[in-house]
């Protein structure tokens, strides 16, 4: 324990800690069940990179795996499942021939975007009585905790 530590704040890291692996619990069971909605066949790491297209824009695989911290060949084997499920489309980079952009397809936006408004409702529904202030302190902690 550092000096400026005491024990009740090791205790508030491990409630910390505590209270982040429920809410990374919470996190996975919506991508699988986002995955379930956009398709049956659809796994919710799939799901996670479909969202991300959707919300950033065509993009290559490289630059998804580096967005997401993913090893290039789980993007790879998600990217031909959801090429085959109609959900993404790929085309020849015009910048670089040996890579490819992938895009969402208008079926597969329509979609994350049903599931994104539906998460944003129950969300702020669950923070509605939380002040402006309180948001934004929330807002600005976890962004310094992603540091």
């Amino acid at each position: 324990m550092s000096p400026d530590q005491t024990p009740s704040t090791d205790e508030a890291i491990a409630e910390v800690e505590a209270q982040l692996g429920v809410l990374f619990g919470r996190v996975r069971t919506l991508w699988k069940e986002g995955a379930h909605r956009v398709h049956p066949d659809l796994q919710p790491v799939g799901y996670k990179l479909l969202a991300t297209l959707v919300r950033s824009g065509s993009c290559s695989a490289g630059a998804l795996a580096e967005l997401l911290a993913t090893d290039k060949s789980v993007i790879s084997r998600q990217v031909k499942l959801m090429e085959e499920l109609g959900l993404v489309v790929s085309a020849p980079d015009p910048n670089d021939g040996r890579a490819r952009i992938l895009t969402a397809t208008p079926e597969a936006v329509v979609k994350i975007d049903a599931i994104r408004d539906t998460n944003q409702a129950q969300l702020r529904s669950r923070l509605s009585d939380w002040t402006d202030d309180d948001l934004t302190r929330f807002a600005t902690l976890l962004a310094r905790l992603a540091e």
